[in-house]
């Protein structure tokens, strides 16, 4: 059986057992009390980012004070284990009855009828939309239902290490006007050579250039990027003209990852790996962006708006600056995506959910997450409250800032099937990064991805 049959029947066993387990609470009662006006009852909270916990749990001891009858347990796990440990939460029946969720996990929610439709909750409760950042609220509606209510947002930019780049000849400003296009790389392309240096110590520009003994790379390519590549050949491809699907509306079922735009994206990554710009993807450091970054073995990479406080702090050994992401053929682009609070459909106590979801929403929740410089905030009053909090801290988010307010930005798009598209496209990049060709490799993808919704 094909892995994505077995992924298949896996999904279509887990979607029974959550029947099963809703309907055996149903039946019993459930397991953390009846829930009813003025009886306490605690709720559990699932997030992954062990940053942001202290922050929340501000906002949870806050929301008890307020309503001494909700008391809120958090449980942190991290991005990857998060999303197992859910399914197979909700699978027998006992996940947390508030959890964080993503644009790319939740339509599969809703197909599988596993997170509550917030719609009348929040028309009661008169929550005004307008006060979020713009474009981010609709994106937690399907289908005319909403299922969240926004509670951050994110850009990515291109992290580089400010001292490489200095004695390559890249100023800030420099870095900040970069271009980029998939024949020669453009600006970003010279700055790349300019920063790979032999062991001999000779750059990507000499002739005597040793690609085989390279000390430190100019490029770190992100390839287990899923889907989108948010953190890498996304925005690549986008600023070269590419769209995922042509569909504007709803989920896609057609792709476009067999179009030149996405090919000559795929096909330059390659060849700087060909070109020993970037680490082979046998040899590439099982350490992860952070550590590679940090050692000095490489110049640049592309990182969120939500790593800042990992890389700029003062008192790092390693002066690290952000910059916007280079203008490509068709403009420049960062891909954006933002948080929201799902509630379990199997909880017993949706109207307390209902109340923390709100109050995650409010300005007291996050303006305290503002102060604590992580995340923007979805309220634009606390995303103020953020840039300030960054500043302090010595943190500059100027470059993902401008980007946005520019609408230099494409969204994370929606995907149904997400795991099994994520693993599709994930392959073939990893194929493209181990020296497959580009157009063959993403052809078959394509088909694999559109056979996904036949």
């Amino acid at each position: 059986m094909s892995l994505r049959k077995i992924t298949a029947a896996f999904g279509a066993i887990a979607l029974t057992l959550a029947k099963i387990g809703r309907a055996v609470q149903q039946a019993c009662g459930g397991n953390s009390g009846s829930g009813s006006d003025g009886e306490s009852v605690t709720l559990q909270y699932w997030l992954w980012d062990d940053n942001q916990l202290p922050l929340y749990q501000q906002c949870a001891d806050a929301f008890t004070a307020k309503n001494p009858n909700i008391k809120i347990e958090i449980t942190q796990t991290a991005w990857g284990q998060y999303w197992q440990n859910l399914t197979t939460q909700i699978a027998s029946g006992s996940a947390p009855d508030v959890f964080t969720d993503d644009v790319s996990h939740y339509p599969q929610f809703v197909e599988n009828q596993q997170i509550l439709d917030l719609t009348d909750r929040i028309e009661k409760a008169g929550i005004d939309f307008s006060q979020y950042a713009e474009g981010f609220p609709e994106r937690w509606v399907l289908d005319g239902k909403r299922y969240g209510i926004p509670k951050d947002w994110d850009a990515v930019g291109l992290l580089y290490n400010v001292e490489m780049a200095e004695a390559a000849g890249f100023t800030a400003e420099k870095m900040n006007s970069l271009t980029w296009n998939p024949e020669n790389g453009g600006t970003l392309g010279e700055f790349i050579r300019a920063t790979t240096v032999d062991t001999s110590g000779r750059n990507a520009n000499d002739p005597a250039f040793d690609k085989n003994n390279v000390k430190t790379y100019g490029y770190y390519p992100e390839w287990a990027d899923g889907a989108v590549g948010q953190n890498g050949w996304g925005n690549f491809a986008y600023s070269n003209g590419f769209t995922y699907s042509d569909q504007k509306d709803g989920i896609p079922a057609q792709f476009n990852y067999a179009k030149p735009q996405m090919v000559q994206t795929a096909s330059w990554l390659q060849k700087l790996i060909q070109d020993g710009l970037a680490p082979r993807f046998d040899q590439q450091s099982s350490l992860g962006t952070d550590a590679v970054m940090k050692n000095g073995t490489v110049a640049s990479t592309i990182q969120g708006s939500w790593t800042m406080a990992s890389y700029l702090d003062p008192s790092s050994p390693v002066k690290f600056g952000y910059a916007k992401l280079p203008t490509g053929p068709a403009g420049r682009f960062t891909a954006t995506n933002g948080l929201s609070d799902a509630i379990w459909s199997g909880t017993k106590h949706p109207e307390q959910a209902f109340e923390w979801v709100k109050y995650l929403g409010s300005a007291e929740c996050q303006d305290q997450v503002a102060k604590g410089a992580r995340v923007f905030p979805a309220l634009k009053s606390s995303t103020e409250i953020a840039m300030q909090a960054y500043k302090e801290k010595g943190y500059d988010p100027a470059p993902f800032v401008d980007m946005v307010s520019a609408g230099q930005t494409y969204p994370v798009p929606l995907f149904n099937k997400g795991n099994e598209l994520d693993e599709i496209i994930q392959d073939a990049m990893w194929k493209i990064a181990d020296g497959a060709d580009p157009q063959t490799t993403l052809t078959k993808a394509n088909e694999d991805a559109e056979a996904l919704y036949k």
